[in-house]
C-alpha cells in the first residue's frame, strides 16, 4: 500500500474531483462498512483518463458499488454513443448508485444491472471496448473467461485489488478463497499469450491487460 502522506501529495497534485464525485465519495465514508472499496480520487481519476484514450463505445464494469468508478469511466468516455453498463450484486445499493448516477447527469450514459454477473453478463448483446473488474476476488478468473470472448481485438480489461493488501506474496492462502482467487487470476493473465499486461502496483493493485 502507499504511504497516507504519499497518497495525499498525490492527490493534492491531481486534478481535484468533480463536487458530484466528492459528495459520492463522502456520502460512501458515511454510511457504508467498508468504504475502501470506493475507487476514490486518485484511482477515479486514473479510471477517467484511460476511458478518455481509449474512447470507447462499451464500457462493462463488474462491481458498482456506489457508483463512483462507473461515473469516473462515463466522464471520460467522450464518444457519443458510448454507454457503462454496470453490474451490482447486492440490491441494497440501488437506490444510492441511481441517486448518484442522477447527481452526475449520467442516467443517459449508465445502465445499471442488478444481479449475479455471471448471469447477466451472457445477456448483453455488446462487444466491450473496456472491461473493469471489481467485484468478489474469488470469481476474478471466472469473469475474466466469460468476458473475454467478447472484448475486441486491442480492447482492454482492467482488474482491481490484484495485490490484495500484499496477501498475494509469501502468505498462507489456505481457506483463503479471496486471496486464491486472486491469484490463481494473476497466474492466469501472467501465462495468457492472447494478451499484453501490466500489474501496476498502484493503491492495491490494478492489472491492465490489452487483448491482442
Amino acid at each position: 500500500m502507499i504511504p497516507q502522506e504519499i497518497e495525499e501529495y498525490a492527490e493534492r497534485h491531481t486534478t481535484p474531483e468533480p463536487g458530484f464525485l466528492a459528495e459520492i465519495a463522502r456520502e460512501t465514508h458515511l454510511t457504508q462498512v467498508y468504504p475502501q472499496m470506493l475507487s476514490g480520487h486518485l484511482q477515479g481519476t486514473l479510471l477517467r483518463m484511460l476511458s478518455a484514450m481509449l474512447n470507447p463505445s462499451r464500457i462493462l464494469e463488474i462491481g458498482a458499488f456506489t457508483g463512483y468508478s462507473a461515473i469516473s469511466l462515463a466522464l471520460g468516455c467522450s464518444n457519443p454513443e458510448g454507454l457503462v453498463h454496470t453490474i451490482e450484486v447486492n440490491p441494497e445499493f440501488e437506490e444510492i448508485i441511481n441517486r448518484a448516477i442522477h447527481k452526475a447527469g449520467m442516467e443517459s450514459r449508465i445502465r445499471l444491472h442488478l444481479g449475479d454477473a455471471l448471469r447477466i453478463i451472457p445477456g448483453l448483446d455488446e462487444i466491450w471496448d473496456l472491461v473493469f473488474i471489481d467485484a468478489n476476488k474469488s470469481g476474478y478468473l471466472d469473469y475474466y473467461q466469460l468476458v473475454f470472448p467478447r472484448v475486441r481485438p486491442g480492447g482492454f480489461i482492467l482488474a482491481d485489488n490484484v495485490l490484495w493488501d500484499s496477501k498475494v506474496i509469501g502468505h498462507s492462502v489456505k481457506n483463503d478463497k479471496d486471496t486464491e482467487g486472486i491469484i490463481r487470476f494473476n497466474e492466469f493473465v501472467t501465462h495468457d499469450e492472447r494478451v499484453d499486461h501490466l500489474l501496476l502496483p498502484f493503491r492495491d493493485g490494478l492489472m491492465i491487460i490489452r487483448k491482442k
